[in-house]
């Protein structure tokens, strides 16, 4: 238990999910492994399954997050269902004995909804207030790590329980959240990109290394959904987590190539 791995695999488009789970599978059997995923290419797909056009918020300092009124909300969290199965199902083909965390008596993930979102419309600000995102407040450690003792590895998926139901909660800050809590040293975040890049127009100017005091810089270079990431590498770095990586999720031993270098680290 002190050599615990947190993965958080992206839900974007792009992410070799086989890949990622033969690999897993691999790391797994010689330590503890926790994952974390993403919902985003699935939810994706349910929306185009159901005729639903999803809509994103973009905040003042241009952080995105999906828009999740009520009924969206309910395909969220029938997309995280679904997300979570397929990982747990893939790593079982593969003989690791991997344990769903979506309905865990008291959830693993506690979260506060954000009743006022503050978001940019026809460059005015504007308060969304109908909005079923929100951030997490404290993780079930302990749920976490007595699946680790029973020999399993939990899959978690991106919503929280609280007052006013399951939320929409980022997967990226989720995982910082759970690596944090279990006092991990590191911290894979896997996407489909190949890290943090210094010029976003040139896909092989990724910036190899960074430590806390650079942790400014990177949001600077950020755009999109990678400002999200970067924000979740400082929560984690902040909760004590020695190591972060951003990797590619779209090659072959995704984790295994982030953990010898490849991608962006991120170091206390």
């Amino acid at each position: 238990m002190n050599n615990i791995l947190v993965v958080k695999l992206g839900g974007g488009e792009g992410l070799d999910l086989a890949a990622a789970c033969d690999d897993l599978a691999q790391i797994a059997r010689v330590r503890p492994v926790v994952i974390v995923h993403g919902v985003s290419g699935r939810m994706a797909e349910l929306c185009r399954a159901r005729g639903v056009e999803p809509e994103m918020l973009i905040s003042p300092t241009g952080h995105s997050s999906r828009y999740t009124p009520p009924h969206i909300r309910d395909l969220y969290v029938e997309a995280a269902r679904d997300a979570n199965r397929e990982i747990v199902d893939l790593l079982r083909l593969r003989g690791i004995s991997a344990v769903s965390m979506a309905d865990v008596p008291g959830g693993v993930l506690h979260g506060e909804r954000k009743t006022a979102v503050r978001a940019l419309s026809n460059g005015r600000v504007r308060l969304i207030r109908d909005d079923y995102s929100g951030t997490i407040q404290q993780v079930n450690a302990l749920a976490v790590r007595q699946a680790l003792e029973a020999g399993h590895v939990p899959v978690i998926p991106p919503m929280a329980d609280s007052p006013d139901g399951l939320l929409n909660v980022d997967g990226d800050r989720a995982s910082a959240a759970v690596a944090a809590a279990l006092r991990v040293a590191e911290l894979v975040i896997l996407s489909n990109v190949r890290g943090l890049l210094r010029d976003t127009a040139n896909p092989d100017s990724v910036i190899d290394r960074l430590d806390a005091r650079q942790i400014d810089e990177a949001m600077g270079l950020a755009q999109g959904r990678m400002k999200r990431k970067i924000l979740g590498v400082q929560e984690a770095i902040s909760g004590g987590v020695a190591r972060v990586v951003i990797g590619d999720g779209r090659v072959g031993q995704p984790v295994s190539r982030a953990l010898h270098g490849a991608g962006t680290e991120f170091v206390r």
